[in-house]
Parts: structure tokens; sequence; C-alpha cells
């Protein structure tokens, strides 16, 4: 039997010379080091099922395709909820749905102070700003949190769903569940509200957005130009493939990808704002 310290020094070092797609036949091919491939002996069996646990995340793998699931199923059922529930059921749900926004990004700010680093501990992130102002949303539901629920939330956080940035292990890690746990309530916070609570977006909301959004690219690239980070992925592209990709290079993708934006969430503020417009006419 393997010293439990020896057989975690050796699953690391194996974990090293592996990759989630790999399987024991690179330790025949003779990949892996004769001494790891010795100390293995009997216990290959354990090894293998430690390093499978430990696979890296992929997009649009198994686990990537039941988030998307768990996404779809979880939107429909806040609509319905949304359409069904009086004003004090709608206020208790918001407020614990709240608290949990609040609890998981808690846990996951937390988490990356541990230690803490200049590259990845500062609370930059525009998902960063986005899920604290999802908590309030949620728990307030006022209308400039919604506003910017809504915008960053449909588009910016989708986006991450679709194509996200995950440099970690696979499910159920407790970076690939806060990673996900964060989006998904982001982009849920502005289906409920919006479809499901019956919240409009208006132009003043689109100027909100753009203002704030703008505030914050200004000071996170001042930032990541002073630390040499990349918060928000404006000083460089991340390394995985992304809808960044089809942008240009950097800065380009700054402009085109900063234009692209303004024009889809005018789009989607101009139906709201023709609807509400129409009504009041109809009204007078």
């Amino acid at each position: 039997m393997i010293p439990t310290q020896t057989f975690e020094r050796l699953v690391s070092r194996l974990f090293r010379y592996t990759r989630s797609d790999h399987s024991l036949g690179v330790v025949a091919a003779g990949v892996i080091p004769a001494d790891i491939v010795g100390a293995m002996g009997d216990h290959t069996a354990e090894v293998v099922a430690l390093i499978s646990a430990k696979r890296e995340f992929s997009a649009y793998g198994p686990s990537h395709w039941a988030v998307l699931a768990v996404f779809a199923i979880g939107s429909a059922a806040l609509i319905w909820i949304g359409h069904r529930q009086s004003e004090s059921q709608a206020r208790l749900l918001g407020r614990v749905l709240g608290a949990v926004t609040a609890v998981v990004y808690g846990a996951g700010l937390i988490h990356s102070l541990l230690p803490p680093t200049i590259a990845h501990s500062v609370p930059l992130r525009l998902t960063d700003l986005a899920t604290v102002t999802v908590a309030y949303a949620f728990w307030s539901q006022r209308h400039w949190a919604f506003a910017l629920t809504y915008y960053w939330g449909l588009v910016l956080s989708t986006q991450a769903l679709i194509s996200p940035v995950l440099y970690a292990p696979d499910f159920p890690s407790y970076q690939f569940l806060g990673f996900f746990a964060i989006h998904l309530l982001v982009v849920w916070a502005a289906i409920y509200l919006t479809f499901g609570r019956g919240m409009r977006p208006r132009w003043r909301s689109y100027r909100i957005a753009v203002i704030t959004t703008l505030i914050w690219a200004a000071v996170t690239f001042t930032f990541n130009t002073c630390a040499g980070t990349n918060y928000g992925f404006l000083n460089r592209k991340p390394a995985t493939p992304t809808l960044l990709d089809v942008l240009g290079r950097w800065p380009v993708y700054l402009l085109t990808g900063g234009t692209l934006l303004l024009i889809i969430w005018a789009l989607m503020t101009w139906p709201w704002e023709r609807k509400r417009r129409h009504k009041g006419k109809q009204l007078h």
C-alpha cells in the first residue's frame, strides 16, 4: 500500500505528464518516467481513477453541454414562476436569489485571495461587477440595477456560457462549479426580471449601461497596463478560442467589439421603447 502523502505526490507528478484525453497507453508507450511507472505497481487503477477525476475542463464536452441544458431548463422555469407570482412571492424569491448570488460570489472572492495574487485576486473583471449588481437587482429590483443586469447578462455573460474561458479541472471541481454558478445566476437574473417579472429597458437604461461599462473599461485597462495583468481581456485575448477571435487582433477587437456591443444593446432597447410609446399613444 502506498502511503497517502507519497500517493498524492505520485499522482501530482503523473498528472503533469498526462491530459484528460489520454489513457494508460501513455504509460505503456514510455511517456511517463520509469520511476513513476514502477511506483504505481498494483495501484494503477487507483492512480488512473484519481487522474480522471482531475481531468481538465473542455468546452463543448459533456459537462459543458450539461450546463447549457441546466441553463435552458432554469430559464424556462424562472419565466414560468415569474408570470405566476404575487408581489410578495416575487419579493421573497428575489431576496433568496440575491442572497444566494452574494454567497456564491463571496466564496469565489475569498478563494481568489488564497493566496492573493495581482493577476487573479483583484475584483476587476466585469463578472465581479455584474455579480454584485445582480445580487442587488434580485434583492431590490431597482431599475438601474436591472438595466445593468439586462445588458451585461443577456450579452456578455451569455457569451461566457457559450464560449467559456475556464482553465480548471472539469466537474465537479469548485472552479468549475463557481464559474458556471456565477454566470448562470447573472443570465438567469436578466431573464427572470425581464421575461418573468416584466421589467423593461429604456433608453435611459441603455445610457446607464454604456457609461458604466466605459468607466469600468477605462479603470481596468489602466490597471492592466500598470500591473501587467489582463482583467476583462482588455489588454490581450484569452488563450482559448472565444468569440473575440472573429473581431480582429488587439487593439482592433476592442474597437470592433465595443462598436458591436453598442449596436446590439441599442437593438435590445429599441423594440421595448417602440412598444412602450405605441401603448402611450393608444392611451391618449
